[in-house]
């Protein structure tokens, strides 16, 4: 992947750049699924946590749970959500919001002072679209999106994962494209901030992917 290619991964549709990653341990909670898709999802973070080579927690000393995981039918459930609309401003015209584009999907992150994420609320909605997904796939593409700041546009279109190769007869299993891997691994690397806010950035990303190859 060149310089350009991870610029556009960071760059938003408004044309401004930032890449920013965790910069305290990563504590999810997961609502409105049944206990064995809990566990999927949780493996998923948990692979993707440690490609990274980033750090999990039990808990977060000032937040409790920094990762947030909201499963739900409609987005009128979100507002039903005991303190939600403490946690997230705005809930209310933001559900509005996603009814109105017909999302199936949103995050929202929060940033400590030097720029790095400090926490991720994801809101995903059960359509016809998603029920279909299986939830390894879900799961997996869900760990992916709140690892680190990608441009709202990143994914468009294409998606961060690809399917492995099988045998004959087989389907191969679904895992994160190696491109995506090689860029959340370099934005990890602790010769690279947290937070950068210029498209040089994608520079000295390629070169750290480089290097960790």
């Amino acid at each position: 992947m060149n310089p350009t290619e991870i610029e556009r991964l960071f760059t938003r549709s408004d044309g401004s750049f930032l890449c920013a990653r965790w910069g305290r341990p990563i504590v999810p909670v997961v609502f409105g699924v049944a206990d064995e898709t809990l566990a999927v999802l949780k493996g998923a973070v948990e692979a993707v946590v440690a490609l990274a080579g980033h750090k999990m927690a039990e808990t977060d000393p000032e937040l409790g749970a920094n990762y947030l995981v909201f499963f739900c039918r409609d987005w009128d459930e979100l507002l039903s959500v005991p303190d939600l609309d403490r946690l997230v401003e705005g809930l209310e015209p933001l559900v509005r919001r996603l009814e109105a584009a017909g999302a199936n999907q949103y995050r929202v992150f929060r940033f400590d002072p030097d720029g790095a994420i400090r926490a991720c609320f994801a809101f995903v909605r059960m359509d016809e679209q998603m029920a279909q997904v299986p939830a390894d796939v879900l799961a997996l593409n869900q760990a992916v999106q709140m690892i680190l700041l990608w441009s709202d546009s990143a994914f468009v279109g294409t998606s961060p994962l690809a399917r492995a190769p099988a045998g004959e007869g087989e389907e191969g299993q679904v895992i994160l494209r190696p491109d995506i891997a090689g860029v959340i691994r370099a934005a990890y690397d602790a010769a690279l901030p947290a937070s950068a806010g210029d498209a040089s950035h994608a520079l000295r990303l390629s070169a750290r992917m480089g290097v960790l190859q």
